[in-house]
């Protein structure tokens, strides 16, 4: 208890993703779906609990206050990047991978369209769905015995990303990379492209329980950077990415070369705050923010 003699205010982690907003209706719109917020809100008086008849999870805004907590974000310190689709091309890799293992274990072409739906899911999770008869351990190795074999001379930089990686590490940005590959691909492949002197933090599947769109790798990266969920932003190619980041709090940017994710989940109601067409276009939105 307090000095007043209240109960303390106790709130489940989980329900710190529920915060809604009172402007738009949407959960997390404006960033208050973390802790810190909401216990402050909270604490202050100046959230309530929902009413009895409205059937939607978490706390209630009012529209007035959401407007103020909008217009006091935080600066942008840290910026987050998925690594395939993203910093990396590695579409056709991944999709003739693809094509090996059908023809492995099922004598057949892959649906290309489906698979490119997956992209951003952990890999074992696709197997597991893909390949229901067959241990997904050996699905995984004949996978990545051929990905291996490939992967060096079949990948390369989207265009200015690296030249947008140093102007990002001139301007004092935090950078982390957090991707749902294997660390030994992500690792080789960041040093020859000589990407690895930008980044303070690589998160990959290896280090996670939970992957994308589970906010668990976000919420490593960050805690790693010492970074709250106000101060950061994730660059990502496909929806697992933009819901990670969502999940934990994290204002989202859409690339505009990703090919896993429609035209309607670019405009519903797991949208991505932003856009950006180019990869210098990425450090002109940070510098606006």
């Amino acid at each position: 208890k307090g000095r007043s003699g209240r109960e303390p205010i106790q709130l489940p982690l989980d329900a710190c993703y529920g915060a809604k907003c009172g402007r738009c209706n949407r959960l997390g719109c404006c960033r208050l779906g973390y802790a810190i917020h909401v216990l402050r809100l909270l604490k202050a008086r100046k959230i309530t609990k929902e009413s009895p008849d409205d059937n939607s999870r978490g706390f209630v805004i009012p529209k007035e206050r959401c407007q103020q907590m909008e217009n006091m974000k935080s600066e942008i310190t840290t910026v987050l990047f998925d690594f395939d689709g993203t910093l990396m091309n590695t579409n056709d890799l991944i999709l003739d991978s693809w094509r090996h293992i059908y023809r492995v274990l099922e004598d057949k072409d892959i649906n290309e369209a489906e698979i490119i739906r997956t992209f951003g899911e952990p890999l074992i999770r696709t197997m597991e769905k893909a390949f229901p008869n067959t241990p997904v351990e050996e699905c995984v190795d004949i996978y990545r015995s051929y990905h291996r074999d490939s992967f060096g001379d079949r990948i390369s930089l989207f265009p200015g990303i690296k030249e947008m990686l140093g102007d990002l590490k001139a301007l004092g940005y935090k950078m982390a990379v957090v991707t749902s590959r294997a660390a030994l691909t992500t690792q080789q492949a960041m040093e020859r492209y000589e990407i690895q002197e930008y980044f303070d933090v690589v998160v990959t599947c290896d280090d996670t329980d939970k992957h994308k769109p589970d906010p668990e790798p976000v919420l490593i990266a960050l805690a790693q950077l010492k970074s709250g969920p106000e101060e950061s932003i994730m660059i990502g190619d496909s929806m697992y990415d933009i819901l990670c980041a969502k999940n934990a709090g994290v204002q989202s940017v859409l690339v505009g070369w990703a090919v896993a994710v429609t035209e309607e989940e670019k405009t519903g109601p797991d949208k991505p705050d932003y856009f950006v067409q180019t990869a210098q276009d990425i450090v002109r939105l940070l510098k606006r923010m």
